[in-house]
């Protein structure tokens, strides 16, 4: 039986934000796994590219998330996660994915920080561009979609928590 919960969706989305609020309404733990790749590597995310590229972020990712092994967990994953059809199965195997879903433009309101915020994207791709091959990937793993435009994150956890 899935007992997790896990958010997906764009960078700026509110999966970490709305993951916390949801985790205390719901008395789940919460994992952010950008946090935890962080912790394991000793290294933020924008390092890890720096010192190889993003290719290597996504391995790396890829193995932490495969590594989850967790009971009644919210859990917030990196915008790339959805590059793993490895990772994205078992996550669908212990939890229901529940896609983030914000307009581009909302995003590019809510990220400033593109060029060194940690995104795993290809040198000369433009956040519009990652926006529209991630949103196609998103939208084939989720199990649920939340429209995240007109809420906020407390009325967003809330609907969320009344779903599942």
């Amino acid at each position: 039986m899935k007992t997790n919960l896990t958010l997906i969706g764009m960078p700026g989305a509110g999966k970490s934000t709305i993951g916390i609020i949801l985790a205390k309404n719901m008395g789940f733990g919460f994992i952010d796994t950008d946090v935890l790749i962080q912790i394991n590597q000793q290294k933020t995310l924008q390092e890890i590219i720096d010192e190889s590229d993003h290719i290597n972020l996504r391995h790396i990712e890829e193995n932490e998330l495969l590594k989850l092994n967790i009971q009644r967990h919210i859990i917030a994953t990196g915008g790339s996660v959805v590059y793993s059809d490895k990772v994205m199965k078992h996550l669908t195997r212990i939890s229901t994915i529940i896609y983030l879903d914000v307009t581009f433009e909302n995003i590019k309101k809510r990220i400033h920080d593109f060029e060194t915020r940690g995104i795993a994207k290809a040198k000369n791709q433009t956040f519009e561009e990652l926006y529209i091959e991630r949103n196609a990937l998103y939208e084939k793993y989720a199990e649920v979609k939340i429209d995240c435009n007109f809420l906020n994150q407390d009325e967003l956890a809330e609907k969320i928590g009344s779903l599942v």
